[in-house]
């Protein structure tokens, strides 16, 4: 029990009223502080008060001072603690808040995402090509891996959406004969505020003489009624350019080169150029028969600028008349090794560059041993043009069953480079292009395949297939011939599944490959289309009249003049291998 005095101070214990109530200055009961110190003994009170007095006057003086200096350093520390405190829990509490924040971002749904809708349920009809799949009101389905089905109806507010994620590792296939949108019906495949990241397909299979035909829209179709929505939206990609340089045949300015001969004596030789890889000199010195073919070889050497590339390959024989003065011509200029112990009908090839040494030096040698050599003495070197494409030089000389055959070969290799009028960077490895004829004959458009290259910048990209015609890349008297260029792929495709050849009643008589594709019909008065960087292949009926890879039939204004606020748009479709315009 405390008591407290006429101050409102506690004293430090409460005198009991029985049992001794004193306590030694170091004894803590409880803890409890301050402690006081005994009361002094009464006999020496009196002899010592003067003494004392002046003592407590002294020390009261000088407790004032440090008290007063002591008051302000514990206020300076107060005021230091609570700034310490204050800045470490604010701290905390913005790291706590960027935390909280980051995870929310992280895993909360975007609006603008049609597949973060947090009302959809996954679906994964699984593969049933007999089941008729109707989506309808209270239906709202995220389709999340491939499916096969006979036929989708999409109506009375159902939703179908295709899943997506942030890394855009999904890749969904829907095959199904049809799929019909009306009366509030929606299908999504990314949207224009958050394009699509993944890969998705839909397939449409079928042939044109089984399964039912609907009306209207008739077989293998995807059909948009009145009160539909179609949203569809491909990652952006550049969808064309023009070529800022001519693309040769082969790849090379003047073409590949090939040549190959039976029984050529002496030493062939090619002096090829390494900026353009054109072929500047085409000899041959037969230096079995003729010594002076052999000094005129070894003028031939010594005239030649450096940096020159050079081929040589052995036709039949080449060291009977052979003379040391050429040989260490060969040496000194091309850096060979094996020229020195040329022996009767051995096969030998050489790649190197004037003036190189032996390390830009490529040789090979093959025994000649019952009218064969075991295989071809092949030389081959890589090298660059000035604009940076690869090529190969190869030589090589052979023996086989008596006859001797020697050659050379000049072609692009790792690719070819094509050099463009705008920034490309958007073309990933793998995407198929397609360049454009600048001929008369539309045959000569020419597919390829791109190829990764880091050595490409924002305006280059490099193709797997070698040219097979010239495609301009000028400006010529003021007529602009610069071929097209244009990217194919998309990672939201369309595609109708075709047959091997044709069949029944399309018009096979005049062709011979399966012209029923699929096709995209949207009727009037729609709720919204919006159709942006998507892929349609195989696409359109050749023997159906109005079955186009996309078509808005009689669909009026289709803008804010049709009461449309959002207008309807396709932007960036790629429509190719169709059969329909």
């Amino acid at each position: 029990m405390h008591a407290t005095d006429s101050r409102g101070y506690s004293p430090a214990f409460l005198q009991p009223h029985n049992g001794n109530g004193h306590r030694s200055s170091g004894y803590v009961p409880g803890k409890v502080v301050p402690l006081r110190p005994p009361p002094p003994p009464k006999s020496q009170a009196p002899t010592k008060y003067p003494s004392i007095r002046h003592e407590a006057r002294a020390s009261f003086v000088f407790s004032s001072e440090e008290q007063q200096a002591q008051g302000e350093s514990r206020n300076q520390k107060r005021h230091k603690n609570t700034f310490i405190c204050f800045a470490i829990t604010s701290f905390s509490f913005f790291v706590a808040l960027a935390i909280i924040l980051g995870i929310a971002s992280k895993y909360a749904p975007d609006e603008n995402c049609p597949d973060q809708n947090p009302r959809l349920r996954n679906w994964d009809p699984g593969q049933d090509s007999a089941k008729q799949v109707v989506i309808k009101e209270g239906d709202m389905f995220r389709l999340t891996s491939d499916a096969t089905v006979n036929s989708i109806v999409i109506q009375d507010g159902g939703l179908l959406v295709f899943g997506d994620d942030k890394e855009g590792s999904r890749n969904i296939t829907l095959r199904t004969r049809y799929i019909l949108i009306k009366d509030g019906g929606a299908l999504h495949i990314g949207a224009e505020r958050c394009r699509y990241k993944s890969k998705a397909t839909i397939a449409l299979y079928g042939k044109s003489d089984e399964g039912e035909s609907m009306p209207t829209f008739g077989k293998k179709f995807i059909g948009v009624e009145a009160g539909g929505t179609l949203e569809l939206h491909g990652a952006q990609k550049a969808s064309w350019t023009l070529l800022a340089r001519t693309l040769h045949s082969s790849g090379l300015i003047n073409g590949s080169y090939a040549f190959e001969k039976d029984f050529s004596r002496g030493l062939n030789v090619r002096v090829i150029d390494q900026d353009t890889a054109t072929i500047l000199e085409s000899v041959r010195f037969d230096t079995h028969e003729y010594q002076n073919q052999s000094r005129e070889l070894e003028e031939f050497l010594r005239v030649q600028d450096p940096g020159r590339i050079v081929a040589i390959a052995v036709g039949d024989s080449a060291a009977k008349s052979l003379l040391q003065g050429t040989i260490q011509m060969i040496q000194d200029r091309l850096g060979s090794k094996l020229i020195q112990g040329l022996g009767y009908r051995q096969a030998w090839a050489l790649v190197g560059v004037i003036d190189g040494g032996s390390t830009s030096c490529n040789e090979s040698v093959r025994n000649y041993e019952n009218h064969s050599s075991g295989g071809k003495a092949l030389a081959q070197r890589e090298f660059d043009t000035v604009d940076g494409q690869k090529f190969t030089v190869t030589a090589y000389s052979e023996w086989i069953e008596g006859v001797s055959l020697s050659g050379f070969r000049v072609e692009v290799v790792d690719g070819v480079k094509l050099h463009l009028l705008d920034d490309v960077s958007s073309w990933k490895p793998g995407d198929r292009i397609v360049v454009a004829s600048t001929d008369y004959s539309m045959y000569q458009a020419e597919e390829f395949t791109l190829l990764p290259c880091p050595e490409c910048s924002r305006f280059q990209v490099k193709v797997k297939e070698t040219p097979q015609f010239l495609h301009m890349g000028e400006i010529i008297d003021g007529v602009d011939m610069r071929a097209e260029v244009g990217i194919l792929t998309r990672n939201v495709v369309i595609r109708g599944e075709m047959e091997d050849s044709c069949y029944a009643e399309n018009k096979c008589q005049f062709f011979d490959y399966d012209t029923f594709g699929g096709h995209v019909m949207i009727m009037k008065n729609f709720t919204s289309v919006h159709l942006s960087y998507v892929e349609l292949k195989h696409m359109g009926q050749q023997q159906q009249l109005g079955r186009y890879p996309v078509h808005f039939h009689l669909c009026g204004d289709v803008d804010y003049k049709g009461g449309y606020r959002h207008a309807t748009s396709v932007d960036g479709l790629s429509i190719h291998h169709s059969f329909s315009r």
